[in-house]
């Protein structure tokens, strides 16, 4: 095989050498490869190896072996070092310099042993060039994962984090210039200067996601310390917080299946190339949730679902299971049905994970536990602002158990427990349990009536609408008892809704021309007072306003049509005395049939009424005597009329 040959140095299999006339006197291992070198060069460059050779008194031998140990950046960084030491122009780069940097530290290549040594030249290079360009400083804190430690110890990492958390907050635009970061380089105003000339550009706040490509290339430990140093400085929790959902979203595929996906556009300032690091997805997941901030928001919360959705599946610790949990509760009311239905993927049998989201309503109660002192529920406090989360999660729960009911593995208890985890002033209205308690009937036609009537406990029949109630009364699947009990809360709603309409346009009617006195008005809405609260939490009060106008029209027709109607019975009655008058003095019947246009019967068509009157209904009596007496009269004068017309 035929050496190659780079600047002086050329490979012989696993080992160097480098091409002189000299033989070898000295060999290196670094990394299970050999450099074959000579002391010399190495001695009037590197005080490590110079002190090694003192202290082993062998300068004068024909050869010298050592072994260097954890050698930052390995092999290749360890040749750059050599081809310095002999000589040959190497090259300083943003990929390189951190290794480079590290491994002349390691050899002890200070000005000490040389001017312008490689530990100097390679700090000179990386406060100049490396701190103060964007795509410098990433490239090289992606190259320090060989020799994070040491970089550790000599404050070049943290130098660099800082770096990128400043620009960060800086127009990206501006990333190259030869000015510092923008310490004194401001005008009054706030502009930026270059060379003492105001540019007029701003220094930007984090408000954009420009920088969040580029960082998501790096391992997940140099990234949670990057977001620990940002954190630090000062930027907003919702830029760190979308910067750790993005990162999230590349390296774990599972979210992207449900949530919508990142934009497609590289969001990146510079274009270089990056290799994505290699993460451990369990891993990644448990040190993410350790990063998020503590903040609410429908988009996170939804990430947070995702995340435990994940986790489920990736098999996390349970502490880190635990504190999704917490997170997720403490906003449940921005959660949505669909983040909610998380599959369930342990030994149960049942298709959703409903024992997790038990435990988390139980979060959320615990961070909401002010509003769970009230009971009864005043109407005060359902109305106010803060009570407003507590029905959003009572409402979310009512759509979660209509959509899990239909899992014929669910057991009637996880049901019942599910329903009755939130406290009873969450529902002004029972219509979602209803709802559910009804699909779940569907899906499990064997339950008995007895089971039936044990989950419909958790239904409050006086909550119901007068819509439910009348389905319900309709509905085969609820036991008879059911059925009997909505039935007897349809008609109390009906009567007190009627009631209280009417009690309130009265009053309302009574001063513009009843003239009933003021008292006696105030009287009547304070009665119904009670009746027309119980009506806002059932079924609203907006809706009852908003049909009152309807009502007064109606009443007035009604009222209209009445006054009509006791006008035609006043012409009856006088019809009627009349022919009580002259009944004594009519020759004839006939005489009577023709004044009231009828028409006389024949002998046949008398005996066929006869006998139409004797098969037909018999009238209900009992249906006729409720009614007050003063049609009494109305009533004998018809039949007199009757007999009359028909006596012939």
């Amino acid at each position: 095989m035929a050496p190659a040959k780079l600047s002086g140095f050329c490979k012989q299999g696993n080992d160097w050498l480098y091409n002189a006339r000299l033989p070898s006197d000295i060999t290196i291992i670094v990394d299970g490869v050999k450099f074959h070198l000579h002391k010399f060069p190495l001695m009037s460059k590197c005080g490590k190896i110079a002190c090694m050779l003192e202290e082993m008194q062998s300068i004068h031998d024909r050869t010298f072996t050592t072994k260097l140990e954890e050698f930052p950046g390995g092999s290749d960084t360890f040749l750059f070092a050599a081809k310095f030491c002999y000589g040959i122009q190497v090259e300083f780069t943003a990929r390189n310099i951190i290794t480079v940097y590290c491994a002349a530290d390691y050899l002890g290549m200070t000005d000490e042993y040389g001017e312008d040594n490689l530990l100097s030249k390679a700090e000179s290079f990386f406060h100049k060039n490396v701190l103060h360009n964007w795509k410098d400083c990433v490239l090289a804190l992606q190259s320090c994962e060989s020799c994070m430690p040491r970089a550790e110890k000599l404050h070049i990492l943290q130098k660099c984090l800082n770096a990128v958390s400043t620009m960060v907050c800086t127009d990206p635009s501006l990333f190259g210039w030869p000015m510092m970061m923008y310490g004194s380089l401001q005008s009054p105003g706030g502009s930026i200067l270059w060379n003492g000339i105001n540019t007029g550009a701003k220094i930007r706040s984090a408000e954009s996601d420009w920088w969040f490509e580029d960082i998501s290339y790096f391992s997940v430990g140099l990234f949670e310390r990057l977001i620990k140093t940002m954190e630090a400085r000062g930027i907003r929790s919702e830029y760190l917080a979308g910067a750790v959902m993005y990162y999230a979203r590349k390296f774990l595929p599972g979210l992207g299946r449900w949530q919508s996906r990142p934009s497609s556009k590289a969001r990146t300032v510079a274009s270089f190339s990056l290799i994505p690091a290699a993460v451990d997805q369990r891993d990644l997941l448990e040190n993410i949730e350790k990063l998020l901030p503590k903040k609410k928001g429908k988009s996170f919360c939804r990430f947070l679902l995702g995340l435990l959705r994940v986790a489920s599946i990736l098999g996390v610790n349970q502490t880190c299971l635990d504190s999704l949990e917490r997170r997720i509760g403490m906003q449940l009311e921005l959660a949505s049905l669909d983040g909610l239905l998380i599959p369930s993927f342990s030994n149960s049998d049942t298709l959703y994970d409903t024992d997790c989201v038990e435990r988390i309503i139980h979060h959320f109660l615990s961070s909401e536990s002010g509003l769970t002192l009230f009971s009864p529920p005043s109407l005060d406090l359902l109305s106010s602002p803060s009570f407003e989360p507590l029905r959003k999660v009572a409402r979310l729960i009512d759509n979660y158990l209509a959509e899990v009911a239909s899992d014929v593995n669910l057991k009637p208890g996880k049901i019942r427990s599910l329903a009755e985890v939130l406290p009873d002033s969450s529902r002004t209205l029972h219509d979602g349990l209803y709802r559910a308690l009804d699909i779940y009937f569907k899906a499990h036609p064997w339950l008995s009536d007895r089971e039936k009537e044990v989950l419909c406990n958790i239904i409050d029949y006086g909550k119901l609408s007068i819509d439910a109630c009348a389905h319900a009364s309709q509905n085969k699947r609820l036991p008879l008892r059911v059925v009997l009990q909505v039935l007897f809360f349809e008609q109390l709603h009906l009567r007190e809704a009627l009631a209280g309409c009417l009690n309130v346009l009265e009053a309302e009617s009574a001063p513009t021309g009843q003239g009933i006195a003021p008292t006696e008005i105030a009287g009547n809405v304070t009665a119904t007072g009670e009746t027309s609260q119980r009506i806002v939490q059932r079924d609203g009060w907006v809706t009852i306003v908003r049909e009152n106008q309807v009502l007064k029209v109606d009443m007035e027709r009604m009222r209209s049509r009445v006054g009509e109607l006791e006008d035609k019975v006043s012409k009856i009655k006088l019809e009627m005395k009349k022919v009580k008058k002259s009944r004594n003095s009519l020759s004839s019947p006939c005489i009577v049939a023709g004044k009231f246009g009828c028409k006389p019967l024949s002998k046949s068509s008398d005996s066929q009424t006869d006998v139409v009157g004797s098969t037909g209904p018999t009238p209900r009596p009992s249906f006729e005597q409720p009614h007050s007496s003063r049609h009494s009269g109305h009533r004998k004068s018809l039949s007199l009329f009757r007999d009359l017309t028909l006596g012939s």
